[in-house]
């Protein structure tokens, strides 16, 4: 199989990953075109796809194939809680809600996520792959948009690590998945599902906001 499940994966996804680099609603982000509480509210639906991540990452921690996967130094929950502290202050839960979009995101991760170490490493990797990729860009561009420096933005901080170095580790891991050809379509279609949901939450956002 060599390298052919990782050189697979950026073939197979290129334009998925495009539809999602190219929502209006992260263009007008980072263009700085909408008011704060829209910046918010992508954070908000953040926490909910990320607690759903991070509980599956529990659950599958004890899973011969998912266990590498399983990167504590990744985890986003409590800098998205941070970031939320920081915007709507202390009662901040009591603020957001999961747009339709995002529940059915959230549904299907915890579906996939928590029943075989396919679905768990799919999601993973859309997430915080992506997270490690375009998202340090859109990050520093919410950043200089926004006027924020560290507080409200800590989501895409991820201090102590090189996401290059990561990243390339990252492949090496799938690289090495005892799976057979039929177990490597799953797992290609499962992510292409991930990038699907995420789109729809940033076209829900995008609606909302523009």
């Amino acid at each position: 199989m060599g390298d052919r499940l990782s050189a697979r994966l950026r073939q197979d996804t290129r334009s998925a990953h495009a539809a999602a680099q190219g929502s209006g609603f992260l263009d007008a982000l980072v263009a700085g075109l909408l008011p704060w509480e829209a910046y918010a509210d992508l954070t908000a639906q953040h926490w909910f796809v990320y607690e759903a991540l991070e509980l599956a990452a529990r659950t599958m921690a004890d899973d011969p194939v998912a266990r590498p996967f399983v990167f504590p130094e990744l985890v986003r929950l409590p800098s998205i809680e941070a970031d939320l502290r920081f915007l709507h202050g202390p009662r901040w839960s009591y603020r957001i809600a999961a747009l339709p979009a995002t529940t059915t995101y959230c549904t299907r991760l915890r579906y996939a996520a928590n029943s075989h170490p396919i679905g768990f490493i799919a999601h993973h990797y859309t997430r915080y792959l992506g997270d490690l990729s375009g998202g340090q860009y859109l990050g520093r561009g919410i950043a200089r948009a926004y006027g924020l420096n560290g507080d409200g933005h800590r989501f895409y901080m991820f201090d102590g690590i090189n996401p290059e170095a990561l990243k390339t580790y990252y492949r090496q891991l799938l690289d090495t998945l005892p799976w057979s050809p039929y177990e490597q379509d799953e797992f290609v279609t499962e992510v292409l599902e991930a990038y699907r949901l995420n789109t729809a939450v940033l076209e829900d956002l995008r609606r909302r906001w523009t």
